[in-house]
């Protein structure tokens, strides 16, 4: 009889969406909930262990290596690391531009770095990214292939990354969401080296509490006028997410791998092609004035 080691979900930001993901591919497994917040993790790590699921809490900040591979090294102690998901990041309006660079893109820059040399075979993970990254214009061809092969500490030393290019968190927050695809694109090359596959999701408003800081904050007005203009009319549910990260990263997702997935109920779509393109040349106007 082949006794096989135990298997370990790392659950990096477990928010609303990294739970609603954790409690799909998380059954039977260890599930460490890894947040900057203690109390945090430690909520999420409660839930979850209330209802059945063998939880761990843990700290971390994600742009610290250190503290990274600490995470790893626990997850690698407990079993075999066959999940990871990343949701951890912060939004325009809690950041400045120079954190959300280091938080959303040197962060899972790192992670994706760090997991992705302990990866089982069969393993799989998926970086939550935005819709935001959807709606930034194409970047030249050396900015792509810098965001996507750039050494993870060199990433913060790019010039079109630094305070005098990057003066707007929201423009900040496109960039690291581009680059998190295309980071995902990258590496999972490297992943499946391992026999393991990676991918993003790109969603639109899921109501968390982070959309609601959103919503309540500067860019609340942009934010209904999206909902509003989508092809579907409303926000998206945690559950939703975690649907489609539960078909990435399970079989019926074997043949996705170094993809991105936008789910935002056709807004991107709505602001290329339809009523939210009055919203687009706004912020293009905005820009060049």
């Amino acid at each position: 009889m082949t006794i096989h080691p135990p298997e370990v979900v790392v659950v990096l930001g477990p928010g609303q969406i990294g739970q609603a993901i954790a409690r799909r591919v998380g059954t039977g497994k260890t599930v460490i909930l890894a947040d900057s917040n203690p109390a945090n993790a430690e909520a999420a790590a409660r839930t979850l262990a209330d209802v059945g699921y063998r939880t761990r809490a843990e700290t971390v900040d994600v742009a610290d290596r250190d503290a990274v591979r600490r995470v790893v090294a626990l997850a690698t102690e407990l079993g075999d690391v066959t999940g990871v998901i990343h949701a951890a990041g912060v939004s325009p309006s809690q950041a400045s531009p120079e954190a959300v660079l280091r938080v959303d893109l040197y962060g899972t820059a790192l992670v994706l770095e760090e997991f992705g040399a302990v990866i089982a075979r069969g393993g799989s993970g998926v970086v939550i990214a935005s819709q935001s990254g959807h709606r930034l214009p194409p970047l030249p061809g050396d900015q792509n292939e810098a965001l996507a092969l750039t050494p993870v500490e060199e990433l913060l030393d790019l010039p079109f990354l630094q305070s005098a290019v990057v003066t707007d968190s929201l423009h900040a927050y496109q960039l690291a969401k581009r680059a998190n695809a295309l980071r995902v694109m990258a590496q999972a090359v490297r992943w499946g080296q391992r026999g393991a596959r990676l991918n993003t999701i790109s969603p639109g408003i899921v109501m968390t509490p982070l959309a609601n800081d959103e919503l309540s904050g500067p860019r609340g007005v942009g934010y209904r006028v999206m909902i509003e203009g989508s092809p579907v009319g409303r926000a998206g549910t945690p559950d939703e997410i975690g649907a489609l990260a539960a078909l990435l990263m399970g079989p019926e997702g074997g043949f996705a791998t170094g993809s991105d997935f936008l789910v935002d109920g056709g807004v991107t779509a709505a602001y290329w092609y339809g009523r939210l393109s009055e919203v687009r040349d706004s912020a293009s106007e905005q820009e060049h004035s």
